[in-house]
C-alpha cells in the first residue's frame, strides 16, 4: 500500500508538473509549435487553460475520485493527440517519444490511483 502511495504521487506529480508549464503557452517557441503542428491558435488557449484544471483536479487530494477520472481522460486524450499530431506531421520520433512517455506515466498514475481507492472500500 505504501509502495503504491508512493508510485501515485511521483507519477502523479511529474504529470502535474508537466501540466504547470501550460502557463507559457504564449511563448514564441510554443506558438511556433503549435503552428507547426497545425494547431490553431484558440485551441493552444483551451488546452493550456484545461491542462492547469486538470492538474488542480489530480493533485488537491479531496478532489472526489468522479472528477479525477475525468481529468486523467482529459490528460490521456491530449497526450494522444499530440503523439497523432507529430506522427501526422511527419516528426522525427524524438518528438513523439515525450507523449508517449506522458502517457506512460498517466496510466501508472491512474493504476495505482485506482488501486488506493480500492484500498479505501
Amino acid at each position: 500500500m505504501k509502495t503504491t502511495k508512493i508510485i501515485y504521487w511521483i507519477t502523479t506529480s511529474i504529470i502535474c508538473l508537466f501540466a504547470s508549464t501550460a502557463i507559457f503557452m504564449n511563448t514564441k517557441m510554443a506558438i511556433d509549435g503549435a503552428t507547426h503542428l497545425g494547431i490553431p491558435r484558440y485551441l493552444g488557449l483551451e488546452v493550456s487553460i484545461g491542462q492547469l484544471i486538470g492538474l488542480v483536479l489530480l493533485i488537491v487530494p479531496a478532489v472526489p475520485a468522479r472528477f479525477k477520472e475525468w481529468a486523467y481522460v482529459g490528460f490521456g486524450i491530449m497526450y494522444l493527440t499530440a503523439m497523432n499530431a507529430h506522427i501526422s506531421v511527419g516528426d522525427p520520433m524524438g518528438n513523439t517519444i515525450m507523449a508517449i512517455v506522458f502517457f506512460g506515466l498517466l496510466l501508472v498514475s491512474y493504476t495505482s490511483f485506482h488501486k488506493l481507492e480500492a484500498a479505501k472500500k
